[in-house]
């Protein structure tokens, strides 16, 4: 039956050795590292990433303006747009009326299922060009929150790897201490006894 003794390597005893007192020491800085530090981290870099996503939203949404738009043609291009079951948005001929500026005609990216005759929502930039709408609040908090947890996690494994390498570079130095300690003792133990 084995008996566990809790806190060994922190009390004071002759057969604690100096190795077991530095692998104590980066066991709680690695604990420290991987419940404090690491979350610090992701929360940290998810905010930043969350501010910087919101700056590059707001800009697009200042450069971007959507129109209703009538559907006039199908679809334009030869690509396939049903994948797995699942339509994607693709590229149509519509029509819309801006104030001062009279009837347009453009190439733009319709919602999937659109038909000829349909009215659909459309984004254009300053250029007139047909681009995808702004993210949304909740699309740039899905964004920071994956960064987040990803920079923590990275955090965590980089912690993880130190600690393992740590350990590795322990157990070395514990056996050739081991081997010097026997190195020692060793002849006395196998003398012949008379």
């Amino acid at each position: 039956m084995r008996t566990r003794v809790r806190g060994w390597r922190w009390r004071r005893n002759p057969l604690r050795r100096r190795s077991d007192v530095l692998e104590a020491w980066t066991v709680l800085i690695a604990a420290v590292l991987l419940f404090v530090v690491a979350p610090l981290v992701g929360v940290a870099v998810g905010l930043r990433v969350h501010e910087h996503a919101r700056t590059v939203a707001a800009a697009q949404r200042a450069e971007r303006h959507q129109v209703r738009a009538l559907v006039i043609g199908d679809r334009l291009g030869s690509l396939s747009t049903v994948e797995s079951g699942r339509e994607h948005p693709y590229r149509a001929e519509v029509r819309w009326t801006e104030p001062g500026k009279g009837t347009r005609t453009a190439s733009a990216r319709v919602p999937a299922g659109a038909r000829a005759g349909d009215t659909v929502a459309v984004w254009f930039d300053a250029r007139g060009r047909s681009v995808p709408p702004p993210p949304s609040s909740a699309a740039l908090l899905q964004h920071a929150v994956t960064v987040g947890v990803c920079a923590a996690g990275g955090t965590a494994a980089v912690v993880l790897l130190g600690h393992a390498v740590e350990r590795r570079i322990a157990l070395r130095h514990r056996l050739a201490e081991w081997e010097r300690e026997w190195e020692r003792t060793g002849p006395r133990w196998n003398q012949p006894q008379a």
